[in-house]
């Protein structure tokens, strides 16, 4: 009997060996590590404020992005953060796996309510991005990572974008930018074309104003989440 008993034993094993392999599989099935930042400069005044949240948690909720977020293919985890000076970054809500509209939805309830964390400091969008790079790194393994930062003006406080990308661990992270007023600015959107983004694919979306922000933004994510998409 010894030799079935063994023969078992090694099915046994087999089978325990294949179910851990596909729940490692399933657990770190992630497409996409999505860090949202909103600008909180003093350039952005309290209404403005509440459009960019708003407008934020609206495309959240939007039929046409939860069906992109939640479509097979693969989880999308997304953390929100704002940011204005140099040591001005809060975070509004951590890494967030998001596998139900209801998840969703708490995630665009935590953006409208959160409540501004600062208003009376410049636009530092190299330390924006430095800071992107910190949260990144607690993020689960996903196929892509990008950086979806949002602002209405050019740097003008510390480091530059570039030598955000030359010392911070950057190099397979994706970085888009929404411009805000950047119809009305051709310049300030040419400044984010080739000084915020970078890597394969990367994009400007543009606002009109904070009243466009959700419309902009929900363009944006449909892009970013399920590459490459049609968008009407």
């Amino acid at each position: 009997p010894g030799a079935p008993v063994a023969a078992l034993r090694c099915a046994v094993a087999g089978a325990v060996l294949a179910v851990g392999a596909g729940a490692a599989a399933s657990a770190s099935a992630c497409s996409l590590a999505l860090a949202l930042a909103l600008d909180v400069s003093s350039s952005v005044d309290p209404t403005e404020y509440g459009l960019q949240a708003d407008g934020l948690a609206s495309a959240l909720e939007d039929p046409d992005v939860k069906e992109a977020i939640l479509a097979p293919g693969g989880l999308v985890t997304i953390a929100v953060y704002e940011w204005s000076g140099r040591w001005q970054h809060e975070v509004v809500a951590g890494w967030t796996a998001l596998n139900t509209p209801a998840e969703i939805d708490a995630l665009a309830a935590r953006i409208r309510g959160f409540g501004r964390s600062h208003a009376d400091y410049p636009t530092a969008l190299g330390h924006a991005i430095g800071f992107a790079a910190r949260l990144l790194k607690e993020a689960p393994v996903c196929d892509r990572r990008v950086l979806d930062i949002s602002g209405d003006g050019a740097n003008n406080d510390g480091y530059e974008p570039l030598h955000a990308y030359r010392n911070f661990e950057l190099q397979d992270v994706t970085v888009n930018a929404l411009v805000v007023g950047g119809i009305a600015r051709p310049q300030l959107r040419r400044y984010f074309e080739t000084t915020v983004i970078k890597g394969p694919g990367a994009f400007v979306e543009v606002a009109r104003d904070y009243r466009d922000y959700a419309r902009a933004m929900k363009r944006k994510l449909l892009r970013e989440i399920r590459p490459p998409m049609a968008i009407a």
